[in-house]
Formats: C-alpha cells, structure tokens, sequence
C-alpha cells in the first residue's frame, strides 16, 4: 500500500470511529475516536485521537480495522 492508498482509506476517519492498525512484527496500536490529519509539509501519514498525534507507515502496515 502506498502513502497515498493509505491516507485515501484513512480519509473515513471522522473523530466519531476507531481504527486498529497491525504492522508485521508489532502488536496491534488501537487509536480511539481517530481522525486523519490533513496532509502537511512532511508528507507522513498522521492520525490523532485529539491527545495523541501517532505516525502510520505504510510499509509494515499489515491491515487495518476501522469500526
């Protein structure tokens, strides 16, 4: 999946749904009341919960989950 794949898919993220996100190797990173920010100058795929900014890299991303 590449960058922009992932912040389309992401794009559902509307502060209302949470998102699991596994990476190979890695246990799974639950982001409650997830919402995608826009993208910035760096071009990093960034999801906050409204406390927390956490950084997705599409290359390990394995799947993710959105409920």
């Amino acid at each position: 999946m590449t960058t922009d794949q992932l912040r389309q898919v992401l794009s559902e993220l509307d502060g209302k749904r949470s998102a699991v996100f596994t990476f190979a190797g890695a246990a799974e990173c639950v982001v409650h009341n997830a919402m995608l920010i826009p993208d910035e100058k760096d071009h990093m795929v960034k999801v906050t919960d409204g406390k927390h900014v956490y950084i997705i890299d599409a290359a390990p991303l394995v799947w993710i989950r959105i409920g």
